[in-house]
């Protein structure tokens, strides 16, 4: 069974680092039920392929815990080394690992960056035909190319077969696409070589965190992952929802409250959750073992940072009462488990003022937070920050002015937001954040997070401090 992914995103060789497997290197992995093989057919600047060889070994498949139904003789007959199954999701949890967590020590803002793909899968089964590939990799951005046979060429009247060749092409995180190739190679086959239980249900929670509950199959996605098992599919659908609504009726529901306009802009683009990512990996990529979230908001990063076993210590702060709130309905923290409560906190402050509560911190995360000040306030904030706080990793983002003229529905001379105070140019952000590197000893780098256009950049700007 082969998994090919490609890149031609420049280099194309950085999908190496992104996979953690040097594309000079051909490696196996041992399995429960076979072999797993790595390689690179292609490996050159302006184009990269790496494939997954998966190597089922019949035996080995009837001594592991879950064999194929069906009889003594199905477990040895059976379509199972040549298709893409359950197995290959093991496989890509057990060899990719570390790409599907969205982790990348060498080159963390590469695992937050959206990469054109093309993703190749030979043989997948489809349990509903070629409508259902479209059903369910359309509406996650994906432009799909099926390819498939009759069951029999000497017996049309059987009908066609099950199994088709697919291509996906797309522009996203790796992360992403192995979380959705993970998740939905199953559902193609409706069936798992393994017993459902309760960690099942926390696996697809997890991988299907950011698209899952937005995705209009996600019942049946829901049910086939789970293996018909109605208690789980009901249980991961509600907690899905609650993710997606975290703020019970009452003054501070959606019902009630319009939608925030920035958000309602950059919906389209899922340019939030590619922030929040991007964040994610800068954070691993530093090593930093407790972190502030300033101006934290309704929680939606605190609620991705509890999610990450290296952070010990977690603390939101704003300026806000209202939203505190809110963020401490979103993370339950009257319900979280006493391990998971100790490690978060949530207390009202502002940036304005030197507070020692926000020292000690390996990471501080100012996440669309600047353009809200007043210009002249910048200098109090950067005091209590850089001077003050002094953490040794410094992530902030903020919108890219030139970017906005690319949203239809934002006129001409704009900004997203009513609240924002200013929306900077990349040259004015850079220029900023370099002097501010230079007066409190910190060097400084900028990552470009969203789809980037030639001339206007990406939609949103991140600078990276570390303390020098």
């Amino acid at each position: 069974m082969l998994l090919s992914i490609q890149t031609t995103h420049r280099p194309a060789t950085d999908l190496g680092f992104l996979l953690h497997k040097h594309p000079d290197r051909f490696q196996s992995f041992e399995l429960a039920f076979g072999r797993a093989h790595v390689f690179y057919p292609q490996a050159e600047p302006e184009c990269c392929t790496a494939c997954l060889l998966l190597e089922v070994d019949p035996v080995k498949m009837v001594r592991s815990r879950g064999e194929p139904g069906g009889g003594l003789l199905a477990q040895y007959v059976n379509d199972r080394p040549w298709v893409a199954s359950s197995f290959l999701s093991v496989a890509i949890a057990r060899v990719f690992g570390t790409a599907l967590r969205g982790t990348c020590q060498q080159r963390p803002e590469l695992a937050g960056t959206p990469l054109p793909l093309t993703v190749r899968l030979d043989v997948l089964p489809v349990r509903g035909g070629r409508e259902l590939l479209h059903r369910l990799f359309e509406p996650l951005g994906y432009q799909v190319q099926a390819t498939g046979s009759l069951l029999d060429e000497q017996f049309p009247p059987w009908g066609d077969s099950p199994y088709y060749s697919v291509r996906l092409r797309a522009e996203k995180t790796l992360a992403e696409l192995l979380q959705h190739l993970y998740v939905l190679i199953p559902v193609f086959d409706d069936y798992k070589h393994y017993f459902v239980g309760r960690d099942e249900l926390e696996k697809l929670l997890e991988k299907g965190s950011l698209w899952l509950a937005q995705h209009p199959c996600r019942e049946l996605i829901a049910r086939r992952y789970l293996k018909y098992r109605p208690s789980l599919a009901r249980e991961a659908l509600a907690r899905l929802m609650e993710q997606e609504q975290p703020v019970p009726p009452g003054d501070d529901s959606p019902e009630e409250r319009p939608p925030d306009p920035e958000t309602l802009l950059e919906r389209p683009l899922s340019l939030s959750q590619q922030r929040q990512g991007t964040v994610l990996a800068v954070l691993r990529g530093s090593g930093a073992r407790s972190v502030v979230d300033l101006g934290c908001g309704e929680g939606s990063l605190l609620e991705r940072l509890l999610k990450e076993p290296q952070l010990e210590r977690i603390v939101g702060m704003d300026v806000s009462i209202r939203a505190l709130e809110a963020a401490r309905r979103r993370l339950k923290l009257d319900r979280l488990p006493e391990a998971q409560r100790r490690r978060l906190e949530l207390f009202h402050g502002s940036l304005m003022y030197r507070d020692d509560r926000l020292a000690g911190f390996d990471a501080a995360v100012l996440m669309e937070v600047i353009e809200h000040q007043d210009p002249p306030r910048l200098r109090a904030l950067e005091k209590v920050v850089f001077a003050h706080a002094r953490p040794r990793t410094v992530i902030l983002t903020t919108p890219n002015q030139e970017y906005n003229r690319l949203w239809p529905a934002l006129p001409a001379g704009s900004m997203r937001h009513p609240d924002h105070r200013f929306e900077w140019t990349r040259q004015q952000f850079q220029h900023w954040a370099t002097q501010v590197a230079g007066r409190y000893g910190y060097q400084v780098r900028f990552v470009p997070v969203g789809p980037e256009h030639p001339e206007c950049g990406p939609p949103t700007q991140m600078a990276v401090f570390q303390q020098q």
